[in-house]
């Protein structure tokens, strides 16, 4: 049985920093599209950051050079580093597993049959 076990999340200041972390079991994050997506009350759930199978990092616009997404795969474990955080970036993060999408572009654009998802971490950004 897979388990994606998010933690991590909290409240912060404007520019301040965490560090998310995904820890999985029932497979092994080196053979998976591993992600992460977050949710806005009212919003859809948004693409935030994929590690491909064979290494490939894609990042959302909106987060690119202040996040940053690594694996341990010694821990199994999903890391997402989020520096110079911003009160738009206020979210229920969740991490995200598929060995069968073959793009990251697409795996964050159209989440809709990712197989695995975790239960979410939810972070705030105060002004």
């Amino acid at each position: 049985q897979v388990q994606l076990l998010e933690s991590g999340g909290g409240s912060v200041q404007s520019g301040g920093s965490l560090r998310l972390s995904c820890r999985a079991s029932g497979l092994t994050i080196s053979s998976y599209y591993m992600g992460w997506f977050r949710e806005a009350p009212g919003k859809e759930r948004e693409g935030v950051a994929v590690f491909s199978n064979d290494g490939t990092i894609t990042y959302a616009d909106s987060v690119k050079g202040r996040f940053t997404i690594s694996q341990d795969t010694v821990k199994n474990t999903l890391y997402l580093q989020m520096n110079d955080l911003k009160p738009e970036d206020t979210a229920m993060y969740y991490c995200a597993a598929d060995d069968l999408y073959g793009d990251t572009l697409y795996f964050l654009q159209a989440p809709a049959k990712i197989q695995h998802w975790g239960q979410g971490t939810q972070v705030t950004v105060a002004s």
